[in-house]
């Protein structure tokens, strides 16, 4: 994804633009994954709305809330590709680029790349005929 915009969850979950994106447990298995589920009480609190991410009673699951909640920052893209299960194959060439890969198992994120491997990495994905929604999440 190219960031176009960084809220805080505060600034995400207020603006009518996401409000969509708030979880509905009784709607469809996408609607019910909203990942607009955070936002601060007035006491500053962390507050996690009933979610998948929330314990199976509806309330707050505190390890995915100090997981989830140690940045306060929510990525915004209109430019992205969401692969799911159904992801392309990462040429060789970009797994070991002067001895740094591009791919990180599990959550999280690196930033520090060679600027070589930034630029054909990039130009390889702009290639790929996708945008958007490419594929469901791999257990769907």
């Amino acid at each position: 994804m190219h960031v176009s915009e960084a809220l805080t969850f505060d600034e995400y979950w207020s603006c009518p633009r996401f409000a969509r994106k708030r979880p509905d447990l009784h709607g469809s298995k996408k609607v019910a994954f909203g990942d607009n589920i955070y936002h601060r009480a007035r006491t500053g609190t962390w507050m996690q709305e009933n979610s998948h991410h929330s314990l199976p009673s509806g309330s707050a699951n505190p390890g995915n809330v100090s997981h989830d909640t140690r940045v306060d920052r929510v990525l915004i893209s209109e430019h992205f590709v969401y692969f799911g299960g159904d992801a392309p194959l990462i040429p060789s060439r970009f797994r070991d680029f002067q001895g740094v890969d591009v791919c990180l198992g599990g959550r999280g994120h690196r930033c520090h790349f060679p600027e070589q491997l930034v630029e054909a990495f990039v130009a390889w994905l702009e290639d790929l005929p996708l945008c958007g929604y490419a594929g469901r999440p791999q257990d769907w």
